[in-house]
Formats: C-alpha cells, sequence, structure tokens
C-alpha cells in the first residue's frame, strides 16, 4: 500500500472549531479530499469541496449531437433530447435512422431506383450489435421528428397516465410543502416562494380535505403491464432456452417504468440530456467554477481550484523500493515474505519518509510544518496505564521553516543546473551530499534533503511503538507565506501618476491541515506465512 495525503475541508467543523477530527476516527474519512477535488475561495481565502459548495445549473445540452436545450423545454421533453437521438436497449449504442429495402420484382433486382433514398417506413438500427426497432413493430412514416413520434406512445402507456392523474391529484397541496424547501441546504440553492401571504395561507390548509385518490386501473392489472412476477414471466422462464433471452437489469434499468423481462419486448430510449453546471462558495456566494455555455467547448469561464494556490504534497517511504530488505539474507522464504510486506510498517522500528511541497504559485514561499498532537484515550482496566496513555508512534518533521522557489515554465530556465538543482556540484565536490549529512557522517533524514526548480524535498522520521497497530496517520498542518510581486497604488496618491505612491508588497500567510497516511502496521507477534 502505498502513502497518501489528503487535505481537509473545513466544512463539517463548526465556526469556533476548525481542526480536523482524529485521523484513527473512520468519520474524519469524510473531511479530507484528494488536491485535484477542491477548491478555492479568494474572498474568504478557504478552501471548498463538493460537499459545501452550491451548485447551479448553467444549461443543458444532448451528449450525442451536442445541441443546447432552452431551460423551459426540459421539463416538457422528459429530460429527454427531441431530436433523432436514441440509445439501443441492448448495448447502449446510438442508434441511427435508415430506410427500409426497395421492394424486390422477382427477377433480382429492386423496383424502385437505387438513387431514391428515403424509402418509408424508416426503422432506428444498430450499427454495433445489429438490433433495430422493427422487432418490436416500432416504424416512422418520416425520417425527421422521431423523438415526436415515440412521444406518443410513451405518453399513451398506462404508466405514463397514471403519473400524470397522481400530478393533478397532489398539484393543488403542494405549495403547501414550500415552508420546508425554504430551508439553507448546503449544495442546494434556497427555495423563495412567490408570495408570503400565499405560504400563510397554505400553512392553514387542512389535511383532511385531501380528497381520496383512486387509480386509473385495479392493483391486479398492474402486473400484466412490466415485470410484477405474474404467471406470463413465470412461464417465459420455463420456456426460455437461451439466457440472453431475458433482459438484465442494466438493460431494464435505464426506462423510467417498469418494463417487461423479455428482451423481445425493449424499446429504444431517448437519449437523457446533459447539464453543465457552475459552483459558488457557500459563504460569500462567489463563482467558484463556471463553465463555457457552448455544447462543445470543455473550457472554463471561471476556475477556482485549489491546485492553482495550495503547494502540491506527495508522500514515499524511501525503505519501499527494496533498500530496507537488502540487509537481510537473500532466501526464497524471505524473498517471497518480503514481496507482501512491501509498504507495510513493521512496530518496533523506525522509519524515514520524504515529503515534495510543489509551489504552483509565481512567487516564492516559505514552509512550516508541524504535526497535530494525538489524543490517546486511556485504559481504565489497571493492567498497564502508564503503557495505554503512549502514543502508538512519534513522528518528527523540520521545525525550521524551508522554501519552496517560484513556478517557473521550463524555458524560463537558463540552464538545467538550475532547473534540478546541480549548482552544488558544478566543481565535483559533492557538496550537495554534504549538507544531506550530519556531524557524523551519517546520512540526515529529516531536514531539507533536495531542492529543484519549484520542488524542495524534505525528510521525516516515524517511530512506531512495539505495540502499535492499525495505520501510521497523523494530521500535519502546513502554513506557507509569500510575498506578492504586484505591489498597488496606495490611496494617498490617486488620480496624479508622478504622485503615485507605490505599497510595498503585501505579505501574505495561508494555513492548512492535511493527512498523512503511511501505511499500516505490521505487529511484531503475527508473522506472513511464505507458504500461504
Amino acid at each position: 500500500m502505498a502513502p497518501t495525503i489528503h487535505y481537509y475541508c473545513p466544512c463539517q467543523s463548526g465556526e469556533l472549531l476548525q481542526t480536523p477530527p482524529p485521523p484513527h476516527m473512520a468519520s474524519s474519512s469524510a473531511s479530507f479530499h484528494l488536491l485535484h477535488s477542491l477548491f478555492f475561495c479568494e474572498e474568504c481565502d478557504a478552501v471548498r469541496c463538493n460537499r459545501c459548495v452550491a451548485v447551479e445549473v448553467s444549461g443543458y445540452y444532448c451528449p450525442n449531437c451536442l445541441f443546447e436545450v432552452p431551460s423551459a423545454s426540459v421539463r416538457a421533453e422528459k429530460n429527454r433530447c427531441a431530436r433523432n437521438c436514441f440509445s439501443c436497449p441492448i448495448c447502449r449504442s446510438t442508434l441511427q435512422v435508415v430506410a427500409s429495402d426497395p421492394p424486390d420484382g422477382g427477377d433480382g433486382r429492386p423496383s424502385a431506383s437505387l438513387s431514391n433514398v428515403g424509402e418509408p417506413p424508416f426503422f432506428l438500427y444498430c450499427n454495433h450489435c445489429r438490433w433495430d426497432s422493427a422487432e418490436v413493430g416500432i416504424t416512422f412514416e418520416k425520417p425527421t421528428g422521431l423523438a415526436a413520434q415515440l412521444q406518443k406512445f410513451e405518453d399513451s402507456a398506462p404508466e405514463s397516465l397514471e403519473f400524470e392523474r397522481l400530478k393533478e391529484h397532489f398539484e393543488p397541496f403542494l405549495p403547501a410543502a414550500s415552508a420546508a424547501l425554504a430551508r439553507d441546504v448546503p449544495g442546494v440553492g434556497k427555495y423563495n416562494p412567490l408570495a408570503r401571504s400565499r405560504v400563510g395561507r397554505d400553512r392553514t390548509a387542512n389535511k383532511d380535505e385531501m380528497p381520496e385518490y383512486k387509480s386509473r386501473m385495479e392493483i391486479s392489472v398492474l402486473g400484466q403491464l412490466g415485470s410484477e412476477g405474474d404467471d406470463s414471466d413465470v412461464d417465459a422462464l420455463r420456456r426460455m432456452e437461451n439466457v440472453e433471452e431475458i433482459a438484465s437489469l442494466e438493460q431494464r434499468w435505464g426506462n423510467s417504468w417498469t418494463t417487461s423481462l423479455r428482451t423481445s419486448d425493449l424499446k429504444p430510449l431517448r437519449i437523457p440530456l446533459h447539464s453543465k453546471v457552475s459552483k459558488r462558495c457557500p459563504t460569500c456566494r462567489h463563482i467558484l467554477i463556471k463553465p463555457e455555455q457552448k455544447a462543445q467547448s470543455v473550457r472554463y469561464k471561471i476556475k477556482l481550484v485549489a491546485a492553482n494556490y495550495l503547494p502540491a504534497i506527495t508522500v514515499g517511504i524511501p525503505h519501499a523500493s527494496g533498500t530496507d530488505t537488502a540487509r537481510r539474507p537473500q532466501t526464497k522464504a524471505t524473498g517471497v515474505s518480503d514481496d507482501r510486506n512491501a509498504g507495510i510498517l513493521t512496530a518496533g522500528k523506525s522509519y524515514p519518509f520524504h515529503l515534495a511541497l510543489t509551489n504552483p504559485l509565481y512567487d516564492p514561499i516559505q514552509v512550516r510544518l508541524s504535526v497535530q498532537r494525538m489524543h490517546v484515550t486511556a485504559v481504565t482496566d489497571g493492567t498497564a496505564p502508564e503503557k495505554a496513555r503512549r502514543t502508538p508512534f512519534a513522528v518528527s518533521l523540520p521545525t525550521s521553516p524551508f522554501p519552496v522557489a517560484a513556478f517557473a515554465e521550463a524555458w524560463e530556465y537558463d540552464d538545467d543546473d538550475d532547473m534540478f538543482g546541480l549548482e552544488d556540484d558544478d566543481l565535483g565536490l559533492d557538496v550537495g551530499r554534504s549538507r544531506d549529512r550530519d556531524g557524523k557522517g551519517k546520512i540526515k533524514a529529516v531536514g531539507v534533503l533536495e531542492k529543484r526548480a519549484n520542488v524542495t524535498v524534505v525528510g521525516g522520521e516515524v517511530v512506531i511503538g512495539k505495540e502499535a497497530r492499525g495505520h501510521v496517520k497523523f494530521n500535519m498542518l502546513v502554513s506557507y507565506t509569500y510575498r506578492s510581486d504586484d505591489p498597488l497604488p496606495s490611496e494617498d496618491g490617486a488620480g496624479t501618476p508622478s504622485r503615485t505612491v507605490v505599497k510595498s508588497p503585501e505579505v501574505k500567510t495561508f494555513t492548512f491541515y492535511t493527512v498523512v497516511d503511511l501505511g499500516p502496521i505490521l505487529p511484531r507477534e503475527e508473522k506472513i506465512d511464505p507458504d500461504i
């Protein structure tokens, strides 16, 4: 298991408590996310996630023909494409409209001219599985407006008529639920009623005044409309010779209503519409994500992602590549055991790990790392109270701040030495390696290990207790400070360019939490049997 690192979003915490929960709690996983899935609000200087942002639909379009559908037409078309876009009920591929073959005159030649295309009736054909709508009795007289022609069959279905009857029955009582919709729900736009007087009048409505609903058909007839387990379905299963004669759950899942178990009864489906959404900050309501309106475009007008503001951190353990196991005698049994223990930490040992920080800003930053204090619940059974209060592991990180160079394009560096950080070895004196060693000549484990371009690699160390179990998982506080190189003119000299007083560069500081998971701990008494 490779080490991982996730970033913390404070939306699950209260306003007074902004610290993340302990990482050993199962509920803490909901507060940590990958960096590429987070957003950043410039107004609030805060990290936002998909659970706390407000989502707004900015437009609808068909994924097949890329036709932009107005919002007013989405409900009328039942969130389906109103053009000639259909999906195969067997393989979900896109269907094509084809004309019928011209009739045969008996002499082996078609009676109609081959140039005369568009012979009715027309039907839908799948180029992937060779399915066509003529097998289920669906044909069209014209090759255009097929969605409207197929909509007539759907609207006349008993299930659709029953649903329309239900809407007519409950429509007078739906305004009474506007008070519940007015609540502020994270991620959902707030509902504003049109008139308060109307809402107050609807609240006083008596629930007993609702008349009893009467369905259009008896409940015993519903079993004949779809897969309700009636006698016809049982007989079809008994006479089944091939498993492909029964529709799979995936094939029946795309229909809004209950469908038959038989594959021969499946109907073509209009392709569902897709939507482009915008995302806003839940606090200041500023837009974080706003895509372009055109369905053909994949660009964004506004895109405030956290990866452009927070340093990207990757974690790795050097011993996972085999340096730690090279000291052991190479036998067949140990070779199998080492392969299975790759990425697993053993209790009672210490391991170094590396943190690589990449600066996405155009300004250099000063970073400071610190480990959140772990709270361990003491066991009150009286057996070993002192050992129970000890933390299962101890983590050491660099205590002093360290710099990370600004982001720059590859062609902006003068030579390769500036990009890969080889300026210390120009004379061949191995100066760079001497800095990574302490006074005794031993390779340094904690501190700055490497600098290249806008990446700085620092080392840490974890000491695992002899009785430790679970995962080496800890919260890490990251604070970085940078000085903006774009100073703003002061207000005193505004309006007179010759008297404009330029302010000094602004110093900004931002702090965020992460959770580092170095991997599982293998207890000392547990050994993996190489023969398993």
